[in-house]
């Protein structure tokens, strides 16, 4: 009797194990397919929109288009990721380092007006299509902003290739002046990328193709509404907010 109990409960062990990783194949297949497509559409939709900015940062700032940064990637994998320029050469080097601050002096005039629409973002589509980077999943970090989460956070969040956009990204769309309004910038800094871990956990243990759908919806629409409360009032799960 007790034999066949424990035979049974293997058999749906495995029957699980399997369905899992069905899953998680489709999963990965449909984020693929869906990266490709919406990279590819972006692209040429905003041709139109990508051109001028090519010009602008041709003729004044820095006159440097692209600006290239190793980053941490899936499985802790170090990739480089790209971006429109708007910030001096070699500014990771000075000031703040890695930590940018609302007025930072670091920024271009042009710089600033594409890193409050984030359109500075945009070159990362290319990182999309090349398999770096997937439309949505956790922020790639920089080294020592990475170190700031345990191993098993690590681990655990990078399990997934990182994203143009995610919930953390969302919930801390003007990250720049919470930090910029503390009294201790680098305090806050730590403390946002602690939540943000919390985040991030909650993303992988529910990440599915409609999920991503979702924050691609709320994406776009905390562009239009800044401030907006909609992923707090959508994912009633979300860990608790913690004040800044």
């Amino acid at each position: 009797m007790v034999a066949g109990s424990c035979q049974n409960k293997n058999q749906k062990l495995q029957r699980l194990h399997l369905f899992l990783q069905r899953y998680s194949f489709m999963y990965s297949f449909l984020k693929r397919t869906t990266d490709l497509f919406l990279s590819i559409t972006a692209i040429v939709f905003l041709l139109p929109l990508l051109v001028p900015i090519v010009f602008l940062l041709l003729c004044t700032g820095e006159r440097e288009v692209f600006y290239r940064q190793r980053r941490i990637g899936q499985n802790g994998k170090p990739f480089w990721i790209l971006k429109f320029a708007t910030m001096l050469r070699n500014s990771a080097e000075i000031g703040t380092k890695e930590i940018t601050l609302r007025n930072d002096p670091r920024v271009t005039p042009v710089g600033r007006f594409l890193r409050k629409t984030k359109l500075n973002e945009l070159p990362q589509l290319l990182n999309v299509l090349t398999g770096e980077m997937s439309m949505v999943g956790p922020r790639p970090l920089m080294e020592v902003s990475y170190q700031l989460y345990t191993p098993e956070q690590q681990t655990r969040i990078y399990e997934s290739k990182p994203g143009i956009t995610g919930i953390g990204s969302i919930v801390f769309r003007d990250e720049e002046k919470l930090v910029s309004d503390a009294k201790d910038p680098r305090a806050a800094y730590q403390n946002i990328f602690s939540y943000k871990a919390e985040l991030e956990i909650w993303y992988r243990s529910r990440a599915s193709w409609a999920l991503d759908g979702l924050i691609l919806l709320v994406t776009a629409w905390s562009v239009l509404v800044p401030n907006t409360q909609l992923p707090h009032r959508l994912w009633k799960d979300l860990p608790q907010k913690s004040p800044f």
